[in-house]
């Protein structure tokens, strides 16, 4: 519930300039702005132009994950953290993780089969867990290059500089993934044979310019690679409108599409590995409208 007297009380108070005046407008915009936010953030309401939802469903279609001659594993820990992925990993050189946080479980079990784990956060000091195939860079990575960020091109053949074999990504920043997937290189995007995001604020590809940026990326993506595995984080829910169902976090699996034969649509979620990001929040199943659409 809103709590008008808060308003009333917030109208009455002035800011007074250098000269004693009283400039009540700008204090009583600014908190007009705020509680309009509010409100339309609490009812997933977008003040933007809404997108079809045609255009939606057709979208979510293009996504449907696919089961194929590669089985999916876990790599990672149990809860947030962990992730499925095609048992696809032999000749796989390295992976590359932005986004570090303080959970390092997957790219510890990559490191344990091999590879060498490339990982970049400019939030931390250093990973939580040490290997010696660790390689950390103290950067965001984005869409240029300076004291604090990296575009991904840029770590890549700077990380690997004569290497040209397939390697693993792992991401999620955030949010800033999409304007990652959209600067990346398409030579880039192709050495990753497996690919595993976590894309934020899927509710609001009901918000049109949201959805003309996302899906965007989502289709860049979908040039080379077909989604294998989705799986609902449970941390924030989900928001239902017009028939469909869009869980706010959810993480996707992508495998290259030369290795992928024998394809056919998933129809059974969730898979048995998979397991809820925090066992303390209500379990998300993947919505139908996500897969039952073929």
């Amino acid at each position: 519930m809103i709590k008008w007297e808060c308003f009333a009380t917030q109208i009455l108070i002035y800011k007074t300039s250098y000269y004693g005046q009283c400039e009540p407008f700008m204090e009583v915009t600014k908190y007009l702005r705020y509680l309009l936010m509010k409100i339309l953030g609490v009812a997933d309401v977008f003040p933007t132009r809404t997108t079809s939802k045609d255009d939606l469903n057709s979208h979510l279609q293009s996504l449907h994950p696919v089961s194929c001659n590669k089985e999916l594993i876990r790599l990672g820990p149990q809860g947030d953290g962990g992730y499925l992925i095609p048992n696809d990993l032999e000749g796989i050189e390295a992976c590359f993780s932005p986004g570090v946080s303080f959970e390092s479980g997957f790219e510890k079990d990559c490191a344990d089969l091999g590879m060498k784990i490339f990982l970049a956060d400019k939030s931390i000091d250093q990973p939580a867990e040490t290997h010696k195939l660790f390689y950390f860079t103290q950067k965001f990575i984005g869409v240029t290059t300076n004291n604090d960020f990296m575009t991904i091109n840029n770590w890549v053949t700077s990380s690997l500089p004569e290497s040209h074999s397939d390697l693993l990504l792992q991401m999620d920043i955030e949010g800033y993934e999409y304007e990652v997937i959209l600067s990346m290189a398409d030579i880039i995007m192709r050495r990753f044979r497996i690919i595993v995001v976590e894309f934020h604020q899927l509710h609001m590809l009901w918000s049109m310019p949201f959805f003309s940026i996302a899906a965007r990326a989502f289709d860049k993506i979908l040039q080379t690679h077909t989604c294998v595995h989705i799986h609902p984080n449970n941390c924030c829910g989900s928001l239902q409108k017009r028939g469909l169902t869009i869980p706010r976090l959810m993480e996707f699996t992508f495998l290259r599409n030369d290795r992928i034969t024998n394809a056919l649509y998933q129809n059974e979620f969730p898979n048995p590995l998979d397991s809820d990001n925090y066992s303390d929040k209500r379990h998300i199943t993947l919505p139908e409208c996500w897969y039952k659409g073929h």
